[in-house]
Formats: C-alpha cells, sequence, structure tokens
C-alpha cells in the first residue's frame, strides 16, 4: 500500500531539511493517524505521497506505483487510487452538494450513468441524503466536510489521506467525522488521518505514527498507543 524507505528531502527554496532518513509502511487496510507538532514535516509526507513534490534520497511506493520512476503523465493514475482531504473543504461554492461530488467523477471521465448510480450512494453512506440540492452556504461546517470526504470518496480511492480534516469543527463534530472516517474504513478503505488533535487521537484505539523534525520518533504498532503532543 504505502512504502517509505530512508527518505530525505530538503525544500530547495528555505533550505529546510522536511524529511532526514524517514521510513513507515502502511498495509491495506489500516487506520492510521500520522501526528506531530508544526514544522515536523507532516504536510511534506502527503505531498510525498501524492506526487506533489520529490524525495532526493530513499523510496516511495504508493499503491503499487514507484515515485523514484514514474513520470509526470503517469501521476493522475496514482492519484485516482487516493482520495485526499482538506482542512479548509475545497468545495466550489456555486455548486450543489451532489454536483460537487460528481464533478470528482466527471474529471476522471466517468459516465453519467456511473454517477447517476454512485453519487446517491456515497452520499447516504455519509449521512447527507436529503442534502443533495444544497449549496456549500447552506450547510453546517460538519456537513460540508461530509461533502469534502463524499467527494474523497466517490471513485473508489484504496487510500484516503484527511489532511487536518476537524481543524475547522467543534469537538462533537470532530468526533462524528472520525466515527464516520472509521466506518469508511471498516468497509475496506486504507485511512491515513494527519492531525495534531491529541483528544481525538487518544479517542480511538488506532496506531499512532509520531514524527519530529521530518523523522519517525514512535510508532504504535501494537494496538493502541497514547499521544501526548
Amino acid at each position: 500500500m504505502v512504502h517509505m524507505g530512508n527518505v530525505s528531502m530538503v525544500y530547495k527554496s528555505s533550505g529546510t531539511q522536511a524529511a532526514k532518513n524517514l521510513s513507515l509502511d502502511i498495509d491495506e487496510g489500516e487506520f492510521v493517524f500520522l501526528v506531530g507538532p508544526s514544522g515536523s514535516g507532516k504536510t511534506t509526507i502527503i505531498k510525498l505521497l501524492t506526487g506533489e513534490v520529490a524525495a532526493d534520497e530513499g523510496e516511495i511506493v504508493v499503491n503499487g506505483f514507484d515515485l523514484r520512476t514514474i513520470k509526470r503523465r503517469h501521476l493522475p493514475k496514482l492519484r485516482r487510487t487516493l482520495g485526499v482531504i482538506f482542512q479548509d473543504f475545497r468545495l466550489v461554492e456555486d455548486k450543489t452538494v451532489y454536483e460537487n461530488v460528481a464533478f470528482a467523477m466527471h474529471v476522471i471521465g466517468a459516465s453519467k450513468k456511473e454517477v447517476r448510480e454512485r453519487v446517491p450512494y456515497v452520499l447516504k453512506l455519509v449521512g447527507l441524503e436529503g442534502r443533495e440540492k444544497r449549496l456549500p452556504q447552506e450547510l453546517s461546517g460538519g456537513e460540508q466536510q461530509r461533502v469534502a470526504v463524499a467527494r474523497a470518496l466517490v471513485n473508489s480511492p484504496r487510500m484516503i489521506i484527511a489532511d487536518e480534516p476537524t481543524g475547522n469543527l467543534d469537538p462533537a463534530r470532530s468526533l462524528e467525522l472520525m466515527l464516520l472516517m472509521q466506518k469508511i474504513n471498516e468497509l475496506g478503505t486504507t485511512l491515513l488521518v494527519v492531525t495534531h488533535e491529541k483528544e481525538l487521537v487518544n479517542a480511538f484505539s488506532k496506531r499512532v505514527i509520531s514524527i519530529e523534525a521530518g523523522s519517525v520518533v514512535s510508532d504504535g504498532m501494537d494496538g493502541y498507543y497514547r499521544y501526548e503532543g
């Protein structure tokens, strides 16, 4: 699923070493939290996994794609195996809930029949049945984030990467969202949730990878691991 072996990377513009001999593996079907302080390298890991930036050294393999040798024209194929959820939702304001989710399918060339069958199913799965015709500004923050989850899920990715998905939500809505993520994981999708919210991490008995200064400092491989923040 994901293999990062001795990965190092320096941002040329600033000289900042964002990854240093970083190694981690995530297996098919896992639910993993990635935690660490601001500037520890969490966002860089996401960019490395999606091919937005390239490592200077080391191995990165995502869903069978070798990021060392992949050609730029093949990056869209890699990204179709991934769903990405952002903290700021990134919904299209003048499109309805249905249209926002359907747009993700249109981008990859799905047929109208596939869209008609898949979008209602995913909206029901994330608890947005009956909200199809609403615009983003007519939804609560929690509902907007559920639209973002549906959009990430609609193309049946093998893995979803969630970047601080609860950053704009209150504690109750954050817990609801993570329970939804757990449900999606139980249906077979691999989850990597990047967060700094200690209380949320400790509410779930999941594997926790902690990084500092671009390196893995702990990995809760054996069941429950308490993130101290």
